[in-house]
């Protein structure tokens, strides 16, 4: 009997180990992915004059949406529904965020834009407290009061912002950051994993955005995407790009589940934050899909 029990505690302490080792190798992932394409991407676009960041965009949900076809042939993504308006409220902040960055990116220096994707954590406070009547302590306001005065001062040091950049790294930061919201309400609300959610959004993506994209590029560079003068370094820049957002992409949904499971079990503890009204819960839900995510 006491064997028996200890061995249900060590595969119970296997098991939680594993459980992290695979978190930690998701972040890491994700951040790992996020840095190369931020590189790539910059490379691309000051050193080889492609600066069509929103048919650039098109192109990388292009290959997700054949990543995804790919899982769902492989039985990581299950067949699940989505209501039309949702997907399309998604889409809309989803390619607005993704061309924010891309723009805020071409138009702004990598540590400005860096240093303005901070102010996403404000932001998204403002959210919860206005949508989840959350309320936060007086140690996190004195926090979040600190990120904002960072922020602040790098933005009037910076010589190099320009007043259509710093609009540009405000469309980017409040869509991305109404973006990420909107992944954990249609999770809360739908119960849906991250690879389904990822398999639902990534080809009306691709699809506006390569419909839009040149339009908009064209737009912004008053140059036209067909006539630009492709070279082999360029093409392969363009695909190495297309390769890590596909990765960048995905990483990045498993981490917005993870960060909602924590996110969930931190605002349980003292000092921190609590909800004035408690909102449904869908934790069997949420674990199941986690578990599909530590397949893939």
């Amino acid at each position: 009997m006491l064997m028996s029990a200890h061995q249900k505690k060590m595969s119970s302490l296997s098991k939680d180990d594993h459980k992290m080792a695979v978190d930690a190798a998701a972040w890491l992932f994700n951040v790992v992915t996020s840095v190369g394409i931020i590189i790539v991407n910059k490379a691309l676009m000051a050193t080889y004059g492609f600066t069509f960041a929103t048919t650039l965009t098109g192109l990388h949900f292009s290959v997700t949406t054949l990543m995804t076809l790919v899982l769902k042939s492989l039985g990581y993504v299950q067949s699940s529904h989505l209501p039309v308006a949702d997907i399309l409220k998604f889409v809309f902040f989803a390619n607005l965020s993704v061309v924010g960055m891309n723009v805020s990116l071409m138009w702004n220096s990598v540590g400005f834009y860096q240093i303005a994707k901070l102010s996403m954590i404000p932001v998204a406070c403002l959210l919860e407290v206005v949508f989840d009547q959350i309320k936060y302590s007086r140690d996190t306001k004195l926090s979040i009061l600190v990120v904002l005065l960072g922020v602040a001062i790098c933005t009037v040091t910076d010589v190099s912002v320009s007043a259509k950049g710093f609009i540009a790294a405000l469309v980017a930061v409040w869509s991305t950051t109404l973006q990420q919201y909107y992944v954990h309400s249609l999770q809360r609300k739908h119960s849906i994993g991250s690879f389904n959610l990822l398999a639902h959004t990534a080809p009306p993506q691709a699809a506006s955005l390569l419909i839009l994209g040149p339009l908009m590029d064209y737009w912004l560079t008053d140059k036209r995407v067909d006539s630009y003068g492709y070279t082999f370094t360029s093409t392969m820049f363009i695909i190495l790009s297309c390769a890590i957002a596909v990765g960048t992409n995905l990483s990045q949904f498993i981490c917005i589940v993870m960060g909602m499971i924590w996110y969930g079990h931190a605002s349980s503890q003292p000092g921190g934050k609590e909800r004035s009204q408690p909102l449904f819960n869908n934790k069997p839900e949420i674990e199941k899909s986690d578990e599909l995510n530590e397949k893939v």
